[in-house]
């Protein structure tokens, strides 16, 4: 197999999981807006390119993790994107968090210039990139799956199919993160209440991340609302809000009523409007915004 792949968009994910590309000996034709991220790959297993349609040309596997629908869609489709130059049956694998509409529409897009789509967002954060533990889950043309196995498999620990709807896997990622998200307001309201009533929230948070909830979410996540760090940012604020925003579009789309999507699209457009959209970790959203709600 050819080992040169495009990897289009060097942030917090993608950078760690472009390093495992070259550890499983791929060369990478890397684009990414602000140029000088490339300067963290290994020089001589990259090859820096000046648009999208430049990274996408002679390679069989074009790689986006990319910030939004706009900005993937763009990408794709625009006077510098990857459809210009994409070799005929040349699969693009989708890793960005977006709306299964946009995901449609980009397939139809690729359709339509004899290119394949693969939808595979990932869950994980900048850590369990970096240590192949990410999860990615897929959808889409079964036939396009298999050829990308050995590519997914080597920046993660499990790829899970969830059919050939290309959309499939986007409504996973929304439903996933939503509830990771419902989970960071519970944590915060809880260890909160636990606080005002002068309990240590550490030691409230260890007993159930140990307990009741001994899972990743409780037991990662939970840690930095225990201890009101959310520094480093991981994920900025302002992402979150997006992921909440399609979420909860989503949800109309669908006509399920969900009370909790709108209060978690809420908590993050609070800190968005706040200024600290950049400045801030998702997770702060909600622990800063339970603690200053509750005066502590």
């Amino acid at each position: 197999m050819n080992k040169k792949i495009a990897f289009i968009g060097l942030g917090n994910l993608g950078i760690p999981m472009a390093k495992n590309l070259i550890a499983a000996g791929y060369h990478l034709q890397v684009y990414n807006r602000t140029a000088s991220k490339a300067q963290e790959l290994d020089q001589a297993s990259i090859t820096v390119c000046s648009t999208p349609a430049e990274a996408a040309a002679e390679v069989e596997f074009v790689i986006t993790i990319l910030a939004d629908d706009a900005v993937l869609t763009e990408v794709t489709t625009g006077a510098n994107g990857i459809l210009k130059t994409m070799q005929k049956s040349a699969l693009h694998i989708s890793m960005s968090t977006i709306s299964p509409q946009t995901s449609e529409e980009l397939l139809a897009a690729h359709q339509e210039a004899g290119t394949g789509y693969l939808a595979a967002p990932v869950f994980g954060r900048p850590e369990a990139a970096a240590a192949k533990k990410l999860w990615i889950c897929v959808s889409g043309d079964a036939e396009a799956k298999k050829p990308a196995e050995d590519i997914l498999n080597a920046m993660g620990q499990g790829i899970i199919d969830f059919g050939e709807t290309t959309g499939g896997a986007n409504v996973v990622k929304l439903t996933g993160n939503f509830m990771i998200m419902a989970s960071l307001e519970m944590m915060a309201e809880a260890y909160t209440l636990a606080e005002k009533n002068g309990l240590d929230r550490q030691q409230v948070a260890d007993f159930f991340s140990s307990t009741l909830f001994a899972c990743p979410i409780f037991q990662n996540y939970g840690k930095f609302i225990a201890a009101k760090n959310y520094e480093p940012v991981a994920f900025k604020a302002k992402l979150g809000y997006k992921d909440a925003r399609l979420a909860l579009a989503l949800t109309q789309k669908s006509e399920v009523p969900a009370p909790l999507v709108s209060l978690v699209n809420t908590r993050l457009l609070t800190q968005v409007a706040k200024g600290k959209g950049d400045s801030s970790d998702w997770i702060a959203a909600f622990g800063e915004g339970v603690s200053e709600d509750a005066g502590v």
